[in-house]
Order: structure tokens, then C-alpha cells, then sequence
């Protein structure tokens, strides 16, 4: 072989290693880009429930979505929270398909749901009543932190309407959400307050 053949052949052999590394990290970004029915049916339930509170809100009222925050070495992500005269409140989307079973004070719920061959596949999902209540203390940890005195209230909205447990932490109609957020609170917030609030989340 001599050196014009031995060039051609490394010539294409980098060709190739190229053509391959392009493929390869084309797929690995596309495989994590790509949602799970799991995480669709969520995006699509949180978008649902926040269409649902912001026909629901009063002229005063703010609605933020989307929140992060950070307190007391949690972290947690809030899908709504309303602030108005009333105070704080978290709402929560959870768009299950399927039946659930489970306790208000279980760590997992188990999820039932009906495959298209008839099949029964179970699963288990996080208890969200005992998320919103973390969610709950991280919030006010923060507000507190920060000097400020607010009520907060959280709740769980069911889209599929299939909470296992009946309680205060759970809404399941626009009525329900209405009713939460508009109801006179142990501690009414000012318009000051409100403003140093949505401030806060907004950063």
C-alpha cells in the first residue's frame, strides 16, 4: 500500500467517525427530549388547571405558574400559586389516568390503570397531599426568612376527578377552586404585602 491509498483509507475512516459521533449524539438529544406519555399527560394537566384558575380569577388577584423556590435546604417547584387578599395558596396538577388507591397519610398511592389488551397494569405515584404539604413548608420557610407574615393554603386539583381520598386538600371542580381562593382566611394580606410576595417568586 502506498501513501496516497494509506490517506485515502484514514481519509475515510474520519469520514465515517464524524458521519458516526453526529448520529450518535443526534440520537442521545432526541431521546432526551422526548416526552413519556407520563409527562405529556402532566404538561397537559397543568396547562388545563391553570387555564381552569386563571377564568376563575378577581382583579386583584396574581397568578404565577411554574415557580421554584428554595428554603431551608428544599427545593420544590410550585405548578400554581394564586396571591390576593385572602393569602397564599398553591394549587397542585395532577393528571392521573386510572384508578387510584391509597390513605391521605400513605407515602405511595397504588395507581390501576386498564391496558388496550385488558390487562391491569399497577404502578405506584408519590401521595400528593403529602407533597403539597412539603410544598406548603417550603413556602412559608421562605416568606419567613424574607420578613413576611402570610397564610397559605395548598391543594391538590384532579383533573380525571380520581382522588382515592375525600379531604380538604383536594379540588376537583372550578367551583372547588373558586371557593379556595376566595374564601376570607384566618389572615388577610395586604397590597403591600401581596406585592413583596409576588416579588419574592418572581426573582
Amino acid at each position: 500500500m502506498n501513501d496516497t491509498e494509506f490517506q485515502i483509507i484514514i481519509s475515510i475512516v474520519t469520514l465515517f467517525s464524524i458521519f458516526f459521533l453526529i448520529f450518535l449524539f443526534k440520537a442521545l438529544y432526541w431521546r432526551s427530549h422526548i416526552e413519556t406519555p407520563e409527562k405529556r399527560a402532566g404538561r397537559m394537566g397543568e396547562r388545563f388547571v391553570s387555564e381552569l384558575i386563571y377564568e376563575t380569577l378577581h382583579k386583584d388577584d396574581e397568578l404565577l405558574t411554574n415557580v421554584h423556590i428554595y428554603a431551608d435546604d428544599k427545593q420544590t417547584e410550585l405548578d400554581n400559586v394564586i396571591i390576593n387578599g385572602n393569602g397564599v395558596f398553591i394549587i397542585e396538577a395532577k393528571n392521573y389516568h386510572g384508578e387510584l388507591f391509597g390513605n391521605e397519610d400513605d407515602s405511595e398511592w397504588i395507581k390501576n390503570k386498564i391496558t388496550p389488551s385488558g390487562s391491569i397494569y399497577q404502578t405506584t405515584v408519590n401521595n400528593p397531599i403529602k407533597q403539597v404539604k412539603r410544598q406548603i413548608y417550603i413556602l412559608s420557610t421562605l416568606l419567613r426568612d424574607n420578613g413576611i407574615d402570610a397564610w397559605i393554603e395548598g391543594y391538590i386539583f384532579f383533573v380525571e376527578r380520581n382522588s382515592p381520598v375525600s379531604s380538604e386538600f383536594v379540588l376537583e371542580t372550578q367551583s372547588d377552586i373558586d371557593g379556595a381562593i376566595h374564601t376570607a382566611s384566618k389572615k388577610m394580606l395586604s397590597k403591600k404585602t401581596q406585592d413583596e410576595i409576588i416579588s419574592l417568586l418572581r426573582k
